[in-house]
């Protein structure tokens, strides 16, 4: 777990980097919260996932990529700082509350969702939920700085859930939620008005900074590569 000055793994410093895919392993109930200074302590009870943790693993709660700095049978602790606390809304949580809960990808295991950090970029806010006849359409309203990483069948990751964009405009997604995904999330309790921790794709992230920051790449020499642009 590295020590991480925005939204994501806070505590015990080394020199992994976990990664997650944004398929939710369960959901997991918090026990118990404890304010401690400006951070607060998080007692989340999963009988899947805690066994297989150790202290100083990482592990991602809504989204959150998180230290575990204590576990005890199917139970673990983490500690949000000030900072997570700022950019995500696990110092909204209560007691009994559930929360997406995924374990750090292991080499070799299938990538059945896409690459998540845990490193929440900003909350965004459930605009509308209409219940279909097989699906629910969600949508999400965000800070328009983030728009540019938001593609029609690209990926979010909202609350730690790995989602297809269906559709989106300036400052606006939205997604469908297939029965699967409302069993095994938290997401058959969403409601207009809800706020969601939101990571916006890491590739073009990396692609903007190489065409805009002087990395080297730019339309020409995409185009002498080969690609269409």
């Amino acid at each position: 777990m590295h020590s991480y000055a925005g939204s994501g793994n806070d505590g015990i410093t080394s020199r992994r980097r976990p990664v997650f895919t944004g398929i939710v392993t369960e959901i997991g109930h918090i026990r118990s919260l404890r304010r401690t200074g400006g951070g607060v302590q998080l007692s989340v009870d999963a009988p899947q996932s805690a066994p297989e943790l150790r202290i100083g693993d990482s592990v991602s709660v809504d989204g959150v990529c998180q230290t575990v700095i204590a576990r005890k049978g199917g139970l673990f602790t983490v500690q949000a700082v000030e900072e997570t606390l700022r950019k995500t809304t696990l110092g909204e949580r209560s007691k009994g509350d559930g929360v997406n809960v995924e374990l750090a990808l292991k080499l070799g295991d299938r990538m059945g969702g896409h690459i998540v950090q845990g490193h929440v970029d900003g909350v965004g806010v459930v605009s509308g939920v209409q219940k279909r006849e097989s699906s629910w359409y969600v949508g999400v309203s965000f800070d328009r700085e983030w728009s540019r990483y938001v593609i029609v069948v690209g990926s979010v990751a909202v609350d730690g859930v790995s989602l297809t964009v269906a559709r989106c405009e300036t400052g606006m997604l939205w997604v469908s939620l297939i029965p699967h995904t409302l069993q095994t999330t938290t997401f058959s309790s969403i409601r207009e008005g809800d706020r969601v921790n939101l990571e916006f794709d890491l590739l073009g992230k990396y692609v903007e900074r190489q065409i805009r920051g002087g990395g080297g790449v730019d339309e020409d020499k995409l185009r002498d590569w080969g690609y269409l642009i």
